[in-house]
């Protein structure tokens, strides 16, 4: 199991490239939270988060088209150096939840979810995609 210092988006955090792409626009995202926090509320954890991360992949290929390929795992993408460090890390642990879930079909708590919902506001708000 990946975490912290292991995570690419770690070893790369001093490597930020080009920022001012990624943002995506406030509304959408505004709509994918309350989109999953339906989900949570229902105690539907794992699907909120998974819909958090699928949302995620998708702004990254909106705003830099061809960056994101189909072959691409969760953790390739947070190891991209495309998107400035902040994000990126936040993008990680979205990652390491859904993981989590899926892979070590481990069920996510309401302490998951808030983690994964803070870390999508920080990935799609930060203030360093304004570049």
């Amino acid at each position: 199991r990946l975490s912290g210092p292991d995570w690419p988006c770690h070893r790369r955090a001093a490597r930020d490239a080009d920022e001012e792409t990624c943002r995506p626009a406030e509304a959408p995202p505004r709509a994918l939270l309350g989109e999953a926090d339906a989900l949570a509320s229902r105690g539907l954890f794992a699907e909120a988060v998974h819909l958090l991360l699928f949302r995620s992949i998708a702004d990254h290929d909106e705003r830099k088209p061809g960056l994101v390929r189909p072959a691409l795992t969760s953790r390739d993408i947070a190891g991209l150096g495309d998107i400035p460090s902040g994000p990126r890390g936040a993008f990680a642990r979205i990652a390491m939840l859904v993981e989590q879930s899926l892979f070590a079909r481990r069920p996510l708590a309401e302490g998951d979810w808030t983690s994964c919902r803070a870390a999508y506001e920080e990935f799609a708000f930060a203030e360093s995609w304004r570049g």
